[in-house]
């Protein structure tokens, strides 16, 4: 498949970034919903193309994890579900507690570490559909997603065929911190204006859970996780939960073939913190081409389109799809 290259039209990480989220045509899927009990009592949501389809038929499954305060309308979800459908394939789009649409039950959340709670839905997607497994995390769902498979190791490949990480923050200190200056606090700021909306409504059922004063104080996702994402999910501050949620470390254990794409000038992660080649095992192929922003990859002419991406992430999971 022809490397990515963004158009002349559509220079810079920024722009990139911004026109794929704001501006790219959009394709458009009629998803069903279905409604998950977690093990502790909460719900999380999943968006399907077809699950009939993907139950035991043979059919290959694309599962995705989100980023950030995304879901089944980000445009990166509709561009790849949209495309494994003309494939022929079925796909799924994961929502992280209180992605959805709908405040979860708990006090806790998500977060960038959370790989426990991708290994129950990966697990039970297996077990409930027979299906050849594919998984896709952009962003915070890619770093969890690639954490989960630095953990399992070869126990992955029983649940998973590949994986594909997307624009994923594997050293979260730097991009945690990147986002924090310049131009990036614009992003910031959106990101804290659904988070911190979140955490209010959660304080008026658990007024406990964390200092409202100071919530409506955060101006960066350094402040925020100090005070709500580390201390609800059990890390001691924000420097221990971005050191210990990072997936960088646990790269060269990974079994399961993975691609990892990341464009060198994404203004969330610095091109020097993309892993060297001593960091990566040898199931980890990885692009990181010059252009393509966070999660952008626009292609084409004016006005553009986001095809590039899910026929890459569609190329290299059938590679690695069992019959």
């Amino acid at each position: 498949m022809t490397p990515y290259r963004a158009p002349r039209w559509l220079p810079g990480g920024h722009l990139q970034t911004l026109y794929a989220a704001l501006l790219a045509p959009r394709a458009q899927v009629a998803f069903q919903r279905e409604r998950w009990d977690t093990p502790d009592g909460d719900f999380i949501d999943l968006d399907w193309t077809d699950p009939a389809r993907g139950r035991n038929n043979g059919n290959p499954l694309v599962v995705l994890f989100h980023g950030l305060e995304g879901g089944s309308t980000s445009p990166y979800a509709t561009a790849l579900m949209a495309t494994a459908v003309a494939r022929g394939w079925v796909g799924v789009v994961v929502h992280f507690r209180g992605c959805g649409g709908e405040l979860n039950r708990l006090p806790r959340a998500y977060h960038s570490g959370d790989s426990a709670e991708i290994n129950w839905i990966l697990r039970r997607l297996k077990s409930e559909t027979g299906a050849s497994l594919h998984a896709a995390g952009v962003s915070l769902g890619g770093n969890a997603l690639l954490k989960w498979l630095g953990e399992q190791e070869m126990a992955a490949k029983s649940v998973i065929d590949a994986a594909a990480a997307i624009s994923a923050p594997v050293d979260l200190m730097i991009a945690g911190d990147a986002l924090g200056k310049g131009f990036n606090r614009i992003y910031t700021w959106n990101f804290l204006t659904t988070m911190r909306h979140k955490t209010l409504a959660k304080l008026v059922l658990f007024p406990d859970l964390c200092d409202r004063n100071r919530v409506l104080a955060a101006r960066t996702l350094r402040d925020f996780d100090d005070i709500v994402t580390a201390p609800l999910h059990g890390y001691r501050d924000t420097d221990d939960y971005w050191t210990r949620a990072s997936a960088k470390p646990l790269l060269r254990r990974i079994a399961v073939p993975t691609l990892m794409i990341n464009a060198r000038n994404d203004p969330f992660l610095p091109a020097a913190a993309l892993p060297d080649a001593h960091e990566l095992s040898t199931a980890v192929t990885v692009e990181f081409p010059a252009t393509g922003g966070h999660v952008g990859f626009v292609s084409g002419g004016f006005p553009g389109n986001l095809d590039w991406l899910p026929q890459r992430l569609l190329k290299f999971f059938q590679a690695h799809a069992t019959a």
